[in-house]
C-alpha cells in the first residue's frame, strides 16, 4: 500500500511478486519489521530465513544478506557519520510450519538480542542483556527498537521494547550502556506486551509512544522516561506498531487494520478493517 500527498492510498497486489523464494521462505511465518531508507528502499526480513531483504518501492528485490539472528522482528534505520545503519530487534524465536505455525517447543526459553549493523551485515554493536530482576524469571524477547536520532538533535539513546518477554521497555546510551527501564506503572498501568515503540517528533518536544497491545492502549513518555499520558482505549484494540506520515500517526493493529490518528492522538478513521479476519 502507498499513500500520496492527497492522503489517498493505493493497494499494490503483486508487490514482491517477482522474487524467487526457497521452500523455507515459502513456508515461513511473515513476522518481521520494515523500515525505509533515505533513498526510498524498503528493508525487511525474509519470512522463513535469517535474511535481510532490500526492495525498491515497486517491490523489486535489489539485494539481500544472511545474518546471525532468528527473526528481525523490529527494524530501525538511523544515520551515523553520513552512513545509514540498521538496528535490529531479534525476539529469539520463530513460528514454523513444522509446528503448525506455532512456536517450537522450548521457544519460551530462547532469549533474543538487539544489535546494530551496516547494510551488508557487518555488526557494529550489540546491546547488553538488560540489568533487570525480571529476567531471573522470564526470557528477553525484544520486539521493537528505536533511536533518539542525533540527526534530529537527539542524544543517540536506544529504546528497546521487550514485548514477548518481560513486557518492559529499556533505554540504553548510544554506546550501549544500560540506563533505565520503564514498566507502565509510572503511568496508566503495567505494560502487557509493549509490542512496538516510536519516537514522535511532530510536536515541539519528542515523545516516546509505546503500543501497550494487550491493554488496548498507547502510553506516551518523554525521553527521560517520565510518563505524559495514555490514550486509545476507546478506539484501539491491539496496537502493535507505528508509523508517522506528515502530521498523521498510523497505528498497525494485530486484528487486521490500520488506525489513523491526528497530531493530538484523536481518532480519524480505520483502514482495511476486517471483522472476520483471524
Amino acid at each position: 500500500m502507498t499513500l500520496n500527498d492527497a492522503d489517498n492510498y493505493h493497494w499494490i497486489e503483486e508487490w514482491d511478486g517477482s522474487r524467487e523464494r526457497t521452500t523455507k521462505s515459502l513456508s515461513g511465518w511473515a513476522h518481521p519489521g520494515m523500515a525505509v531508507t533515505e533513498n526510498q528502499r524498503i528493508v525487511t526480513c525474509d519470512s522463513g530465513e535469517s535474511k535481510i531483504l532490500v526492495f525498491s518501492l515497486e517491490g523489486e528485490l535489489e539485494y539481500s544478506w544472511l545474518g546471525d539472528f532468528t527473526d528481525a522482528h523490529g527494524i530501525s534505520i538511523v544515520k551515523e557519520d553520513g552512513e545509514e545503519v540498521l538496528w535490529i530487534a531479534d525476539n529469539g524465536s520463530k513460528r514454523t510450519s513444522e509446528h503448525s505455525y506455532e512456536y517450537p517447543p522450548g521457544a519460551d526459553q530462547n532469549s533474543g538480542r538487539v544489535f546494530k549493523c551496516r547494510f551488508g551485515g557487518e555488526e557494529l554493536l550489540e546491546l547488553p542483556f538488560p540489568d533487570h530482576d525480571a529476567y531471573s524469571q522470564t526470557r528477553y524477547a525484544p520486539t521493537s527498537v528505536v533511536v533518539d536520532d542525533a540527526a534530529d538533535g537527539g542524544t543517540g539513546d536506544v529504546w528497546v521494547a521487550d514485548g514477548y518477554g518481560a513486557s518492559l521497555v529499556h533505554r540504553f546510551s548510544k554506546e550501549g550502556i544500560y540506563i533505565q527501564t520503564i514498566d507502565g506503572l509510572e503511568g496508566a498501568g503495567r505494560f502487557d506486551c509493549p509490542h512496538g515503540i516510536i519516537i514522535d517528533n511532530r510536536k515541539t518536544a519528542p515523545e516516546l509512544y509505546v503500543a501497550d497491545r494487550a491493554n488496548s492502549r498507547v502510553q506516551v513518555y518523554d525521553l527521560n522516561g517520565e510518563f505524559i499520558r495514555s490514550f486509545g482505549s476507546q478506539f484501539l484494540n491491539t496496537p502493535s506498531g507505528f508509523s508517522v506520515y506528515q502530521d498523521l500517526m498510523v497505528v498497525a493493529e494485530l486484528d487486521s487494520k490500520l488506525t489513523i490518528l491526528d497530531k493530538d492522538d484523536q481518532f480519524i478513521e480505520y483502514l482495511f478493517m476486517d471483522e472476520e479476519a483471524p
